[in-house]
């Protein structure tokens, strides 16, 4: 028997004052009453109720016991009621994670809209380019940038990142200006560590998509650091549109290859199956998805 269920069993005998009292209360048998009762002094090794042929009373055990049991009890309750609640408002607090361009340049510009609906939610956003273990490291809600592997999480796609290569004028100047993807072997291409391989450029042109080796003296494992090399004239990145735009629009780097596109990569939000699924991430999943799961 369930010792709390047992417990609750025992506060409402005491309660009516009887066994046959309780059980009509509870929707039981009087002698399934008396287990409950019974099972609670065997595994306590106590007399809980002095017992009569009509009525029973409390030792003074049992009334120490009582008084405990329905603090006990009163706990739970408020408990599974703060439960209850929590799936329906948006209260509390969600941890989420995403890879540090994104997250920069496109979650966070989007947070405050949705705080601006759900105020009693608070954010907890990790960055990072490293892949994350949703379940084992306890986040509400991941987004990757690039390929799923089959992992049994819920994923929901949202709108592709635009890729870009791009380099410096001064470079541009020094080296040349790529024509070709297969002008890149002549090239310091700067690598993304976390691409796999990352000695490897896709590009979508007229006649389908072509895979070109690339090499370059530097590659760095965060996208701002890839971007800051490039301004300094060091050799050409690919890096996500919304990270160099502010610089293309302001001649500091300039597009090479036009009539060729990088792939996009595909995003998605991801979350544990299985989860209790509470109030404040679903209104959280719900506006992602609205706002981010469309082209800009």
């Amino acid at each position: 028997m369930d010792k709390f269920t047992s417990m609750a069993v025992f506060v409402k005998a005491v309660e009516c004052g009887s066994f046959a009292a309780a059980a009509e209360a509870l929707s039981l048998s009087a002698p399934m009453v008396g287990k409950h009762v019974q099972q609670l002094e065997k595994a306590l090794g106590v007399t809980l109720l002095n017992r009569s042929t009509r009525r029973h009373s409390l030792t003074e055990v049992g009334r120490n016991y009582y008084e405990r049991c329905k603090i006990v009890l009163a706990e739970m309750e408020m408990a599974d009621a703060i439960a209850q609640e929590s799936r329906l408002l948006a209260r509390g607090h969600l941890r989420i994670s995403a890879s540090i361009n994104y997250g920069t340049h496109c979650l966070v510009p989007v947070l405050s809209g949705y705080r601006a609906g759900h105020p009693e939610v608070t954010l907890g956003l990790e960055l990072s380019d490293s892949v994350v273990d949703v379940i084992a490291e306890g986040y509400d809600a991941v987004f990757r940038v690039g390929t799923l592997p089959d992992s049994g999480l819920l994923a929901r796609p949202l709108a592709p990142y635009r890729m870009l290569a791009c380099a410096a004028p001064s470079y541009l100047a020094a080296h040349g200006t790529p024509t070709t993807p297969k002008d890149l072997a002549q090239h310091q291409c700067l690598g993304f560590t976390h691409w796999s391989p990352r000695e490897v450029w896709y590009f979508d042109g007229a006649a389908g998509r072509e895979a070109v080796p690339v090499h370059g003296a530097l590659s760095a494992n965060v996208g701002q650091a890839l971007r800051v090399a490039a301004l300094s004239g060091m050799g050409i990145i690919m890096q996500p549109a919304v990270l160099v735009t502010d610089d293309v629009e302001a001649g500091r780097l300039v597009p090479v290859l036009p009539g060729y596109a990088p792939p996009t990569l595909p995003v998605h939000l991801v979350t544990a199956p299985g989860r209790l699924r509470t109030q404040k991430l679903q209104s959280f999943v719900d506006y992602v998805v609205n706002v981010l799961g469309r082209e800009a």
